[in-house]
This record gives structure tokens, sequence and C-alpha cells, in this order.
């Protein structure tokens, strides 16, 4: 970040439904996210092209996973199963004991994947608040 934020956001806007790009992604709302967890924001290259991504979030009792994207031609390697086995690890590490993910209705065709790595479906309703336009 800052010079590999293009390359990010066009692979967010390129990975699907899965992937919602609304304004705190614009590049100064990562920034901020970088301050306050670096290593918790993966990226995978190859040939010098960025080909993957997952960000991970730690409040300090709770972790939260957004974002994990793969490039259609790297998807079916086993690239977003690492990306995700290494977050969950660095979660771990920081002394998460249980993380949450968003999958979007349009996009449910993505949960088997995540079930096989463990994740359970939670009955629940999710609500939300902008704080600020």
């Amino acid at each position: 970040m800052p010079q590999d934020y293009a390359a990010v956001l066009d692979l967010w806007h390129n990975s699907g439904p899965g992937v919602q790009v609304c304004r705190s992604d614009d590049i100064a709302e990562i920034e901020k996210k970088l301050t306050h967890d670096p290593d918790l924001f993966l990226v995978a290259e190859a040939d010098g092209q960025i080909i993957g991504t997952v960000l991970g979030g730690f409040d300090g009792r709770r972790g939260l996973i957004y974002h994990l994207a793969v490039a259609a031609e790297y998807r079916k390697t086993g690239l977003g199963g690492a990306l995700m086995a290494e977050i969950e690890t660095r979660l771990r590490q920081k002394g998460c004991l249980k993380a949450y993910l968003l999958v979007t209705n349009s996009n449910e065709e993505v949960l088997p994947f995540y079930e096989k790595r463990g994740w359970e479906e939670m009955h629940l309703h999710l609500l939300g608040k902008k704080l600020a336009d």
C-alpha cells in the first residue's frame, strides 16, 4: 500500500458477487485499517500480479474476515484455502478465540468452501447502520 491499492481494488471489483466494494474500501479507509493490524491484510502475487487477498480484523475479542478474493484463473488451486488458513493462524496468534465472516445472499455457492474449513452457518439477524456519509 498504497502502490498496490489499484490492483487490489481491481481484484475486488472483478471477483464476483462475494466482494462488495463500498466507501470503507477507499484508500484512506484501508490505510486506517493498516495502522491497526497490518499483519491481517494478506496479498498473494504471481509474476508481479496480485492474484489473491484476504483482509482480517481483530478488535481484541473477536475476529472478522473481509474480502477473500482470488483471481478467476487461480481459483480451485488451493490459494483461497491457503489465504484462509494463514489469516486464521494470525488471528489465533493474536489471542482470537472466535471469528466471523459474512457471505452475501448472492454468493451462497461459496458456503461449501467455508464449511469444508470448519466455518458454521449462524442463524441471526445482521443489522447495520451508516455512521457517516
